[in-house]
């Protein structure tokens, strides 16, 4: 009898042991943004302000009239800062967003906080992975606050294996820092050295170099490299040289401010407008003490000789090469 219970407990097991077991089945994965949304949780949020802001910033250099940017330029650089400000209280650590808001911040003049915010970039992927834009700015608005070595430090990181590509403002504003420190040699190599011998075309980024390092021969005193470098932007140019350095001109922001008459008095005498030209080197030369103050002086007394050796010439026909 124990036998029999026996067996048929045996043939009940190896029943059980026999029917089909369910495959075991792994837990699903999550879905692929599902990362995404645990390490930026408001990813999508931040990248629509990022869109907005970038479209903001880029809509006053779509205008062709210079005049019309610099006038518009700061409504929508206002409208980005204040879209990049919501994007960094939503994600403090994102690297485009700090870049932009720097960028947005110095542009309506809140120096402090685009110091912050670029500086704050740079601590979060280091200063030799960080942006020419990023360290560059950073020159700048160091340069503009008169720290000069900070400045140059800066810009040193953002010029970079001297490409003229995407870094000519901070290649000016680096020659211009090393000309203030004295240093007038290295800084017409800063910018020479970007600039091949023969250029068929200026874009407007090489015009501005270009003409940068025409300044420099003419403080510098080699006024015949510095015309030769105008010669030839004229001849690559011709009928957009006017145009096209001038809405560089106005649209740089110069470092220090009253550059601007000095760069605005030669482009002025490469054209033959003298009187206008004459205007500007005053302009400067009343400026204060400025570095090349004699130099302007040297500009207008040499225009007046001419007026005065000839009378009757007319102010386009004046020379002080």
């Amino acid at each position: 009898m124990r036998l029999a219970c026996l067996t048929v407990l045996l043939l009940c097991a190896g029943l059980a042991d026999a029917r089909p077991r369910r495959p075991h089945r792994a837990p699903p994965e999550p879905a692929p943004d599902l990362w995404q949304r645990a390490i930026e949780p408001h990813g999508a949020v931040v990248a629509n302000l990022l869109g907005k802001a970038r479209d903001a910033m880029s809509r006053p250099e779509r205008g062709m009239d210079a005049e019309w940017a610099v006038d518009h330029r700061e409504a929508f650089f206002r409208d980005a800062y204040h879209l990049l400000r919501e994007a960094r209280r939503l994600s403090p650590e994102n690297t485009e967003v700090l870049a932009l808001l720097g960028h947005a911040a110095d542009e309506i003049g809140k120096t402090r906080e685009a110091i912050d915010a670029l500086e704050t970039c740079v601590r979060l992927v280091g200063a030799d992975r960080a942006s020419a834009e990023v360290t560059g700015r950073l020159g700048a608005l160091e340069l503009r606050r008169g720290h000069r070595d900070a400045a140059i430090r800066w810009l040193r990181y953002a010029q970079g294996t001297s490409s003229l590509m995407g870094n000519g403002e901070w290649l000016v504003y680096l020659a211009t820092a090393l000309s203030e420190r004295g240093e007038l040699a290295a800084a017409t190599e800063v910018l020479s050295r970007v600039m091949p011998s023969s250029i068929p075309y200026f874009n407007p980024e090489a015009a501005l170099v270009a003409f940068a390092l025409a300044v420099l021969y003419d403080r510098d005193e080699q006024r015949a490299a510095a015309f030769t470098t105008l010669d030839k932007m004229q001849a690559s140019l011709s009928q957009m040289y006017a145009t096209q350095l001038q809405q560089q001109l106005v649209r740089f922001r110069f470092v220090p401010g009253e550059d601007q008459h000095y760069y605005l008095a030669l482009f002025y005498e490469s054209l033959g407008e003298y009187i206008e030209a004459r205007a500007e080197w005053a302009l400067y030369a009343a400026s204060g003490d400025t570095p090349w103050r004699a130099r302007a002086l040297d500009h207008i007394a040499a225009i007046d000789a001419q007026r005065r050796a000839n009378p009757t010439i007319k102010p386009t026909q004046l020379k002080t090469k």
